[in-house]
């Protein structure tokens, strides 16, 4: 009988090498993390070696219960004890009856990858993204291109906490050999751009950089490496393409080497950030529109998701409605999006985090920044005589605020963004005005997103992983119209007392 995992364990004893470890609170909405810990932090683990194994045989254990065959793939990012942590996970899924297939160092899309390429039903990626070195997690799905959400995500805790594994057959070990090539060749099998478009290709010294600069030059591209020496310890910046660290540093190489543009990859290579040829960064829902324009040229009538974080001109920009554009704004979250694009056979789903979702011809539905960078060196590839630039600035302008955020505590942040819901949908059922505008739609999928007659909207919602309620608002007339509807949410918040000051605000 394998021990029940237990939540809290001090380090340097004998129990910590003899009994599992696994902290509630790193089970999370759509994926698993936990700080694991490095020898020079105070700071106790959440997680240990027998966790790790113990998190396998959960996983093993609900891929039997839901009826899935126990194939699984499994790859490990760049960090000092990845490996590890792996090599302890396929133990606990083989313990639990899983043929597992080994692919090595990855990206997470590798990862995903190779349930189409090895025709294998479950992944289990073990990465932290852009989370400093001492974090882990896990990124899991058992229906390609499909990863866990909330309701696959609550079963695995219970069977992992619980320790409710079943144990009783033999799983067995594929190592498979050369992966990344495979990879690498499944992106490439195609025609090379048709000009050498001048790239800065950033990777924070993640994971990303042992792959994304050789596919980018393999496509034609003149590539101009920027932090792409691994470096688990990430000695320059995050890498995270909406860390703005990273964005003015690849901004600087742009100008430095007269780039077309620069593209920004996280730890894990799943999602891609974008500065243009002239400095400037085009944050990630405005990139979706310019990629809306695009292949909605080319697939006219065609459906996007995006997250009710995301600006409002996926369902106002002209050229989108002139493309008979479908737009669905939905929860935010790669688990959310992803499920929704496959729901509704969109051709792709839009995340303002950066993680993009392209169904055929463009992908297979999850996200992978290489895909994501492709379509964008495709747009510009269609479009020679404009710039990264000239496409931002065609868009419709809009005056947006950052993505606020309101200390809130996890007890009580749901129901506070359920009442400020119900507070948006009584003044719309009254007919009262935002500032002598009516209340056109409510978006209620993910906390409320108040939109106005004028297309200028707000948003609240409960974060899924922090104790806060984010705070989004947007206008397409004027900067004075955005601040109205940030008065009209924040007086909405302000009713509850439990609600704290914002982290930045306009």
């Amino acid at each position: 009988m394998f021990p029940k995992p237990i939540p809290d364990l001090r380090p340097n004893t004998l129990a910590f090498e003899t009994t599992p470890l696994v902290k509630a609170t790193g089970f999370r909405e759509y994926d698993a993390r936990w700080w694991y810990g490095i020898p020079s932090s105070d700071k106790p683990p959440e997680l240990n070696l027998m966790g790790v194994t113990a998190l396998g045989m959960g996983i093993g254990t609900l891929l039997g219960q839901m009826g899935v065959r126990k194939e699984i793939v499994t790859g490990h990012d760049y960090r000092a004890y990845s490996s590890s942590i792996k090599l302890a996970l396929i133990t606990g899924l083989m313990a639990s009856g899983c043929r597992v297939y080994d692919i090595g160092m990855a990206m997470t899309p590798m990862a995903y990858f190779a349930q189409f390429a090895l025709d294998v039903p479950a992944v289990a990626m073990v990465t932290a993204s852009h989370n400093e070195n001492g974090w882990t997690g896990v990124k899991m799905g058992s229906q390609r291109p499909i990863t866990f959400g909330p309701d696959e995500i609550g079963r695995l805790k219970n069977i992992v906490l619980d320790a409710a594994f079943d144990l009783k057959h033999e799983g067995s070990y594929v190592f498979v050999e050369n992966f990344a090539e495979r990879y690498a060749a499944d992106l490439t099998a195609r025609p090379k751009l048709k000009r050498p478009i001048r790239v800065v290709a950033a990777c924070g010294n993640g994971t990303a950089s042992a792959f994304v600069p050789g596919v980018l030059k393999a496509l034609g591209a003149d590539v101009i490496p920027l932090d792409t020496e691994l470096d688990y310890t990430f000695p320059r910046y995050n890498p995270n393409p909406e860390d703005m660290e990273m964005l003015h540093a690849m901004a600087a190489a742009v100008k430095e080497h007269g780039a077309d543009v620069a593209l920004g990859f996280d730890g894990d290579g799943d999602r891609c950030g974008v500065v243009d040829n002239e400095g400037e960064e085009i944050f990630a829902d405005k990139v979706g529109v310019m990629l809306a324009r695009d292949l909605s040229t080319l697939h006219p009538g065609c459906t996007f998701v995006v997250d009710v974080k995301s600006t409002g001109l996926y369902a106002t920009d002209p050229v989108l409605r002139a493309n008979d554009v479908k737009a669905d704004y939905w929860k935010t979250g790669h688990s959310y999006i992803k499920r929704r694009v496959n729901e509704l056979n969109a051709l792709a789903g839009f995340e303002k985090s950066g993680h993009y979702f392209f169904n055929p011809p463009v992908g297979r539905g999850y996200d992978d920044g290489l895909v994501s960078a492709i379509a964008i060196l495709d747009m510009l590839d269609r479009n020679p005589d404009k710039s990264m630039a000239d496409l931002k600035n065609a868009l419709p302008k809009t005056w947006g605020s950052p993505t606020m955020a309101a200390h809130c505590d996890d007890e009580t942040k749901y129901g506070i963004a359920d009442a400020v819901k119900e507070r948006f949908v009584a003044m719309k059922a009254a007919g009262e005005t935002i500032d002598g505008h009516a209340i056109a739609d409510l978006v209620t999928v993910n906390g409320v997103r108040v939109v106005a007659d004028d297309g200028s909207w707000g948003l609240v919602r409960a974060s899924s992983n922090k104790p806060e309620l984010v705070v989004v608002v947007e206008s397409p007339v004027s900067e004075a119209r955005m601040r109205e509807m940030f008065k009209l949410v924040d007086a909405a918040l302000k009713e509850h007392p439990e609600v704290g000051d914002y982290n930045q605000t306009i």
